[in-house]
């Protein structure tokens, strides 16, 4: 339970048949049904109107400035395509039950608008091309970030599973010497870091707000009214059976599946025991 949020903003969008549905799943719903919709049109010739959605520096430049919101909408199928879902569903769902629906969302709308952005920027120096979804490194980058000692696959620690991947990445480019993949790779990477980091309190951006402008919280005239103390119902007595409810809960549909004034009763009934046993 620790790092999950209790609020609604960190439950499921919905249910179905008993399993929890993330934002993020129906983010890779929607992907994949891009894809299927690339392959249609491949099959039925309008390779055209597909290769008027992706990502070109060039044509941007020139004032086709939708194709940097559309160039996730052409997904070929193919093996990557269903590492990238997997990578999207995997991570995006523990950054999402950790941080929070709008959080999430927020980082992956930044992830998308940013990579084309920067591609834009490079294409003053050298065309470039972006199509498809491209955010899953970026993604296993902040999970590593966040959970840096979880174990993955045989065992290595997330963090020195990032380390790795970025370490061959890079020299895959410079050995190609593609600077734009390098960029690209560098730039995922810093984003997928700096934003979990930001979000974790480590650090703060930069307060443009001319000074003396806005009045500090609080410098309004203060109630020094003594407020009441709000408190949370022990664990005892007659909410032990509350408890109980939501233990069994837990048990049939797991800990997923508490709403937000649930898992506020176990937080407490929890605290009162830590409470009890550091008396004893």
């Amino acid at each position: 339970m620790n790092g999950y949020g209790s609020s609604d903003d960190h439950q499921p969008v919905t249910w179905l048949r008993g399993q929890p549905i993330y934002a993020v799943h129906l983010l890779v719903l929607g992907f994949v049904g891009s894809m299927i919709l690339t392959t249609i049109l491949r099959f039925a010739g309008g390779g055209q109107v597909l290769d008027s959605l992706i990502f070109l520096s060039t044509p941007v430049l020139g004032g086709e400035v939708w194709r940097v919101l559309t160039y996730g909408l052409v997904n070929d199928p193919s093996l990557w395509f269903v590492i990238r879902m997997l990578m999207l569903v995997w991570f995006g769902r523990e950054l999402e039950r950790f941080f929070g629906r709008m959080v999430f969302l927020r980082f992956y709308a930044g992830l998308y608008l940013f990579m084309p952005l920067m591609f834009t920027l490079m294409g003053l120096w050298r065309p470039t091309l972006l199509a498809g979804e491209s955010g899953g490194f970026a993604l296993f980058v902040a999970f590593a970030t966040l959970y840096p000692n979880v174990a993955m696959i045989f065992n290595i620690l997330a963090k020195w599973a990032a380390a790795i991947l970025v370490g061959i990445y890079t020299l895959m480019a410079l050995s190609s010497r593609d600077w734009v993949q390098l960029a690209s790779l560098w730039v995922a990477v810093g984003y997928g870091y700096a934003f979990v980091r930001y979000e974790q309190g480590h650090f703060r951006l930069p307060n443009f707000r001319p000074a003396g402008r806005s009045k500090p919280k609080g410098s309004f005239s203060p109630d020094l009214r003594p407020k009441k103390a709000v408190t949370v119902k022990s664990a005892g007595g007659n909410s032990m059976v509350e408890i109980d409810a939501v233990l069994d809960k837990i048990a049939q549909s797991g800990i997923g599946s508490l709403t937000a004034q649930e898992r506020a009763k176990l937080d407490a009934a929890r605290e009162d025991l830590r409470r009890k046993s550091g008396r004893s």
